[in-house]
């Protein structure tokens, strides 16, 4: 009880490490990300000051501070540093990030997203010199700059789902459960062999089941209605029958699989050396059925067979006896 309550307590344990593992990786993506924005927002400020200025939402300290990383790097010394620090950012937040599952995502979309918001984001610096009121070209410029971050920010997304999880188009992922099967024909004198069709890597192969040694035994387990008749022990029938074996047949639902095992003989009689009977023991309708003695003395050929013999008869007289 002891190592079971310990093996317990050092298995939530480990969940719940992972748990908080997961955590922390998720709250040091949203702060990069987080600082992606930062780098989007400076960098308006700085560019766009004037307009800034004159909407009133200019900072003291912020200006003093983006002066001082002015002086000691240049940061701002060109209008592509802090788009580039943006987006690295935003890459690398979106490696570590891990969305919902969306079967629509293609590659096609990630490249259309992904140029667009390059376009958008590092294409935009002419406007803040077009020919327009100051307050416009801030606003366009503006525009122009959070589209275009919004669709980097979608085609990374959309790009780490599309690696992690390696999405496909089937709604009840198929294509990640498929695997390749056997398409070989392995026939002998004793196999049973059925026809398959499966899908692997978008496309659809005949294959088959070989039963190459059918005398080790064969379960066959599914529900009622499923096809194990159909598929399976119909084809055990007809081609045993096929390969000039005799057959003992228990039909269950008499009498379905005796008139398929009945005319396929009546089919394949020249597959037999010896010309086979067909025989039908129906103990539920005798006035139908064939006759049998199994007690009959040419039947038992040592003493345990009439031991046996008579013991069943005689449980059977008497039940209690059991």
């Amino acid at each position: 009880m002891y190592i079971i309550k310990r093996s317990f307590i050092i298995n939530f344990q480990r969940i719940m490490q992972n748990e908080d593992d997961l955590r922390g990786l998720a709250k040091v993506m949203e702060f990069m990300r987080a600082i992606s924005i930062l780098f989007v927002v400076i960098n308006i400020y700085w560019f766009c000051y004037q307009s800034v200025r004159e909407w009133g939402i200019d900072i003291g300290v912020v200006d003093r501070i983006l002066l001082g990383f002015q002086r000691t790097a240049g940061l701002f010394s060109n209008i592509l540093w802090t788009k580039l620090f943006a987006v690295l950012f935003l890459a690398l937040s979106c490696l570590g990030t891990k969305g919902v599952k969306e079967q629509k995502i293609t590659w096609r979309r990630i490249i259309l997203c992904g140029v667009s918001g390059l376009l958008l984001f590092f294409g935009n610096w002419w406007l803040l010199a077009l020919p327009l009121p100051l307050p416009a070209d801030t606003v366009l410029y503006i525009a122009t700059l959070t589209a275009g971050y919004i669709c980097l920010l979608m085609a990374g997304l959309w790009m780490s789902r599309l690696l992690k999880t390696d999405l496909l188009e089937d709604v009840f992922n198929v294509e990640n459960e498929s695997f390749m099967q056997e398409t070989e024909l392995k026939e002998n004198e004793y196999s049973v062999n059925l026809r398959t069709r499966f899908w692997f890597r978008s496309r659809a192969y005949d294959g088959w089941i070989n039963l190459v040694n059918p005398f080790r035994a064969t379960m066959v387990l599914g529900t009622p209605g499923s096809g194990k008749s159909y598929a399976i022990i119909n084809q055990y029938i007809k081609q045993t029958i096929e390969k000039g074996y005799s057959l003992f047949l228990y039909d269950f639902k008499y009498p379905d699989l005796s008139e398929i095992a009945y005319n396929h003989l009546l089919a394949h009689l020249d597959g037999y050396k010896v010309k086979p009977k067909f025989y039908v023991i129906n103990f539920d309708n005798p006035r139908e059925s064939h006759r049998c003695n199994p007690i009959h003395p040419d039947f038992m050929t040592d003493i345990s067979d009439a031991y046996e013999s008579a013991y069943t008869i005689m449980l059977n007289l008497n039940r209690t006896w059991v």
